[in-house]
């Protein structure tokens, strides 16, 4: 006898199958990822070990060339960076029958999109907190190497003021400070980057050369919004990101935010290693009659050249 049309389908199933969920949320991520798309990226997928190790040769230099001499011999010993793949960041629900039964479709979008979203703000956190170890600062959230925004030259002091800090408004003098400081460093021009947090993006709305055409773009020329990108500033693109790190007044991050921090630097000052991409899992739990749904990633990051970015500490 025929069916006819009263099949049981993949489609009037369920909402719920792990190749639409991967595929939601893996452009939800991408999309939402700002830090990760400018620093250096480096694959680890499908390799075994929890350590990668990349070598950092030491720079020569020329020699003056005498006539009837040898040449001069350079010896050198290179040493490597180890990224230690430490990281692992899951995303899970359980999804009982009767939400899947009443709920609209959209529900699985939602979730698909926070899913991405929190992922790549994790991803994004981790690499923007590496800003506290660049120009020989140390790990701890106080930013002991970071210069203040307004002059680009001062350090942070989250003594000052009476320990309310001494973070202050990004200034176009600061922001030449820190290219300059890049440039005597040899830093490439190609692959610069500059990210800001919502409150130094205010200040710089309000420096009339920063709102000119010059800064702000156009569509059509290159220069559109992408991944938080907002414009440019001395040829270095500028991004905006509501991840960008706390200052605070304890190393470990427990005391009061007293600033944010600006990123100024190059691609390759640090690295991120993803030995997992992001994935998707569901499983039926019959003990909760429901569904558990997992997404979760594998990765690393550390710094790899310290004198490549800068931080500068601004207001909250």
């Amino acid at each position: 006898m025929a069916l006819g049309s009263n099949h049981v389908t993949a489609t009037t199933a369920a909402n719920f199958i792990p190749e639409l969920w991967s595929d939601e949320i893996v452009a939800t991520y991408q999309k939402s990822l700002v830090a990760a798309t400018l620093f250096k990226a480096m694959p680890m997928t499908g390799k075994k070990g929890d350590t990668i190790h990349i070598p950092t040769p030491t720079r020569g230099a020329a020699s003056l060339k005498a006539a009837n001499t040898q040449v001069t011999l350079q010896t050198s010993t290179d040493s490597d960076i180890a990224v230690v793949v430490d990281k692992h960041y899951e995303y899970s629900k359980v999804i009982e029958d009767i939400v899947e039964v009443q709920a609209l479709n959209s529900m699985r979008q939602f979730y698909t999109e926070d899913a991405g979203y929190a992922l790549a703000r994790q991803v994004d956190s981790s690499l923007l907190q590496l800003g506290r170890t660049f120009n020989g600062g140390s790990a701890g959230a106080r930013y002991n190497a970071a210069y203040i925004g307004g002059d680009g030259t001062t350090l942070f002091d989250y003594t000052a003021n009476t320990n309310a800090g001494n973070a202050s408004a990004l200034t176009d003098a600061a922001i030449r400070r820190t290219i300059q400081r890049l440039d005597d460093n040899d830093v490439p021009e190609e692959g610069r980057f500059m990210i800001i947090p919502p409150s130094a993006r205010n200040t710089l709305m309000g420096i009339a050369r920063f709102t000119e055409q010059a800064f702000v773009g156009e569509a059509g020329n290159g220069n559109t919004i992408r991944n938080g990108q907002i414009g440019n500033i001395y040829g270095i693109p500028v991004y905006v990101s509501s991840n960008c790190d706390y200052l605070n007044s304890a190393a470990d991050g427990s005391g009061t935010n007293l600033g944010r921090a600006v990123l100024i630097g190059h691609r390759d000052a640090a690295v991120l290693v993803e030995q997992q991409k992001v994935r998707s899992q569901a499983q039926y739990k019959q003990e909760y009659l429901g569904t558990l749904y997992t997404a979760d990633t594998i990765f690393g990051v550390k710094e790899l050249r310290d004198a490549s970015c800068f931080a500068l500490a601004v207001p909250l």
